[in-house]
């Protein structure tokens, strides 16, 4: 890797089973990035705190999460695969941007609004403030571009805000990070209520396909979701169900919307249907079968995770010593 790459960061919280959507719109697209980029990916267990967690399993699901997108396709000899918590500069950078972000803004974030409004009983202070961490966790490898589901895409302009506010007050030291959203597979839809995201934490289990779902789970998933009664094979808003699973199939595919039409025009909805399942399996397998040789060598996933945190704090220690010497902290060599 040179310095002559533009840097990429991501982040993913080790909580809960991740669905084919996590493949799709972010995993998905890192595979791509990863030989023209810097790209630095981690394991975001500081931000996993903000709700109850249980140790063992926090612990457990970190090194998963890094098995997960191995076997999905991301090599440790291009990218740097880490654990948050395993570079502190994530949290020193944090507290030098709480000191620049503003109460009125956080209070503003759709995210904390929604958990507020559910009365939920864990409103702690972590919660309010995870945007500026993450924003922390952006600038300080001075990334360029930030693979971003839409409904993260508030926080990425709080990132930008600070950078462009701290740079404002202290002179340039940020660059002013851009989002990265793949257009393609940006929201994956429930399936069965095509108007809201699939989501992992949905409670109904058949609205989601799992990475570890097996064939007849997913064939079942499939063949029950919704679509509609019109019988009319298209691609539009008011089919929505069908939409969103010609998008898994182009997806899955990588033919276009317009080549999937064409191939089941004037047939009915059961034969595409089928013939998704099979993509979705056939690709599948191939990860399940490649995570479970992974994640029997922990002993390999423990390197591969020193040498990440290694290459991270050598990425952000500059940054971290520029941003503490230009706020006015005494360092003594």
């Amino acid at each position: 890797m040179t310095d002559k790459k533009k840097v990429v960061l991501s982040l993913v919280q080790p909580s809960g089973e991740l669905t084919i959507a996590n493949y799709l719109g972010a995993i998905k697209n890192f595979i791509k990035l990863q030989d023209e980029y810097d790209c630095y990916i981690g394991v975001a267990d500081l931000h996993s705190i903000t709700v109850p967690q249980v140790p063992a399993d926090l612990r457990r699901r970190s090194r998963e999460v890094v098995a997960i997108y191995m076997a999905l396709g991301l090599d440790p000899e291009k990218v740097n695969l880490f654990i948050q918590s395993h570079n502190t500069d994530h949290l020193k950078l944090y507290w030098v941007l709480n000191s620049i972000s503003y109460m009125g803004q956080l209070s503003r974030m759709t995210q904390f609004k929604d958990k507020i409004a559910r009365g939920e009983d864990n409103n702690n202070a972590a919660l309010f403030t995870y945007p500026v961490l993450m924003a922390a966790d952006i600038l300080a490898y001075n990334a360029d571009f930030v693979p971003v589901g839409i409904d993260q895409k508030q926080h990425m302009e709080l990132a930008r805000d600070l950078a462009i506010r701290f740079n404002s007050k202290y002179s340039d030291t940020f660059t002013v990070p851009d989002a990265i959203i793949n257009q393609s597979t940006m929201k994956i839809m429930s399936l069965r209520n095509p108007e809201k995201k699939m989501s992992k934490s949905d409670e109904d289990k058949n609205a989601s396909i799992f990475l570890f779902d097996d064939a007849n789970a997913i064939r079942k998933k499939v063949m029950s979701a919704v679509t509609d009664s019109l019988n009319n094979f298209d691609y539009n808003d008011e089919q929505k169900g069908l939409k969103n699973l010609i998008d898994l199939y182009s997806a899955f595919s990588d033919l276009s919307a317009q080549e999937i039409i064409e191939k089941y025009k004037g047939q009915g909805y059961g034969t595409f249907k089928a013939d998704l399942a099979e993509l979705i399996i056939a690709d599948l397998s191939k990860f399940q079968e490649k995570y479970n040789e992974l994640i029997k060598d922990k002993d390999k996933i423990d390197e591969i995770l020193l040498k990440g945190a290694e290459n991270s704090r050598r990425k952000t220690s500059r940054m971290l010593d520029k941003v503490y010497r230009k706020v006015g902290f005494l360092q003594i060599k």
